[in-house]
């Protein structure tokens, strides 16, 4: 193994022993992994807190098995040390500034990554930006655009637009010629997704699905992405155009649809699917961060896209920004700042 010099023994990290609310979440003194055949050390500088977090937290999504049980799935940071290559993997050079999709342990002041997994930060960005990049950019990606990219007219209904999830869905489809509609809660998370190029429906107050066949002029969409599950699947099929596609990647309101008229989805057909991110091997998720290297990055280094950032808390604060995700008034991504340089 290469190393930077003078590496300490044992880092600082976040841990919860039990599941349970926000206040489970701790500081641990633990000792620095080491990184095994492909993989890097990356010094933690910020890490973003997702939704996958919240239900690891809660004892509802473990960690796959070989997975560090630790939270945190996206990290930006400097490399530090380097396990044995691997063939066909890039190992990024010591001193470099990487962001990374975490296997796990991202909250924390070390992080071990698989190097395919690592994408360098973006022209001008800071750590606190491009660790809000991977989680989100590697899901929207890999469900909206791999492995066929979205004709440059698609329509496309976003659930939950003013999330981290929603709001850099917004500006890919936007960046790619799609024509982009969201819906979201309140009439602020509306005026932020109109904003980024969204048609915005609030779902208090409309219906959806009648919304949508307005806007669209009975056409439908070409594609849904859902956080909801469930309480969304009829109206999801009826929002659809015929070849449509719903993509389910969370199931924030449960994972029962009670009544679902099924011959749509024959009369339509229509494709109904879904996947999670973080049990795909690293090759899988190496073959996302390549494209999301080609084809995306040159939009944030043009600054065309930008990650939004609603919060930022100090690492030993996990515990306050898992609450203020719960809370559900965020615009855009909370992000644990672990390094002094984060900024």
């Amino acid at each position: 193994m290469s190393a930077a010099p003078l590496l300490p023994s044992t880092m600082k990290a976040i841990c919860f022993t039990q599941p349970g609310a926000p206040d489970v979440l701790h500081v641990e003194t633990i000792q620095i992994p080491q990184p095994g055949r492909g993989e890097v050390l990356v010094r933690v500088m910020a890490a973003g807190v997702n939704r996958p977090d919240i239900m690891q937290r809660k004892g509802l999504y473990p960690s796959p098995p070989g997975a560090c049980p630790r939270l945190g799935l996206e990290i930006a940071g400097e490399v530090v040390a380097h396990g044995l290559p691997q063939e066909d993997v890039t190992m990024p050079a010591i001193g470099s500034r990487v962001c990374a999709l975490a296997n796990g342990g991202g909250y924390a002041e070390y992080c071990l990554v698989p190097a395919g997994q690592c994408l360098p930060w973006p022209e001008g960005f800071n750590a606190i930006e491009a660790a809000a990049l991977p989680e989100t950019f590697f899901t929207v990606w890999s469900n909206l655009f791999m492995p066929t990219m979205l004709p440059k007219d698609a329509r496309v209904l976003i659930h939950g637009g003013s999330s981290g999830i929603g709001t850099t869905t917004i500006q890919l489809v936007k960046a790619f010629g799609g024509t982009p509609f969201a819906t979201a809660g309140t009439d602020e998370k509306c005026a932020l997704c109109e904003q980024l190029g969204a048609q915005a429906i609030n779902y208090k107050t409309e219906d959806f699905a009648e919304r949508i066949a307005e806007l669209t002029k009975g056409k439908g969409v070409n594609a849904i992405l859902d956080m909801v599950g469930g309480p969304y699947f009829e109206r999801n099929l009826k929002s659809l155009a015929f070849d449509g596609k719903l993509i389910i990647i969370a199931l924030q309101g449960g994972a029962k649809a009670e009544q679902a008229n099924l011959v749509r989805i024959m009369t339509h057909r229509l494709i109904v699917t879904g996947s999670t991110l973080r049990p795909r091997d690293s090759a899988s998720k190496a073959r996302i961060a390549q494209e999301l290297k080609v084809k995306v990055w040159p939009l944030l280094n043009s600054r065309t896209i930008r990650p939004l950032i609603h919060q930022t808390f100090p690492l030993a604060q996990a515990a306050a920004a898992h609450q203020a995700m719960e809370d559900g008034h965020h615009l855009g991504k909370i992000i644990l700042t672990v390094d002094s340089l984060a900024v």
